[in-house]
């Protein structure tokens, strides 16, 4: 039982776990403030796990821009053809989220939050312009704000090519 406790994750330091919810909370802040202004849709449900990563593990390859912004792009892409073809019912979604995983494993692009992308699109029947705006363009704006944050702390994001 005691390996189903155990918490494998390395403990942050305080003043690192405060900076990621800060960073976390501007990103989405940020990111919610453009989509009121400009009266666009700009926020989705998935984001906010995305920020979990983007700030809280910087380093991880699953926090990486490629599969940050390619992740949900691509997840959505996969979603939004399924649904096109099949009903709007719950094992519709599911086949979509199975692609959606297998098609960032393949490309290595993964990124969790965006396994949650089909399950929108299943959800609210949004149009292709759905990839576009909120999906692509607030996929951007958080990569983006997660360099400039992460660059004002001193953590290296994004991680350098080999």
């Amino acid at each position: 039982m005691r390996h189903y406790l155990h918490r494998h994750q390395p403990p942050h330091r305080p003043h690192v776990a405060l900076l990621a919810g800060i960073g976390a909370m501007l990103a989405i802040g940020v990111t919610g403030a453009l989509s009121f202004h400009a009266n666009v849709p700009l926020l989705v449900a998935p984001f906010g796990a995305s920020c979990v990563l983007l700030f809280s593990v910087p380093g991880s390859p699953l926090s990486q821009p490629a599969n940050v912004i390619g992740g949900h792009l691509v997840a959505t892409t996969a979603a939004l053809a399924l649904h096109m073809v099949l009903p709007g019912t719950w094992w519709a979604a599911a086949i979509a989220v199975g692609l959606a995983i297998s098609l960032m494993a393949l490309l290595r692009i993964t990124h969790p939050p965006a396994g949650a992308d089909p399950l929108v699109v299943f959800a609210t029947d949004p149009t292709w312009a759905f990839l576009v705006m909120p999906v692509g363009i607030g996929a951007l704006v958080l990569v983006a704000i997660a360099v400039g944050f992460h660059r004002m702390t001193g953590t290296v994001y994004p991680l350098k090519a080999p």
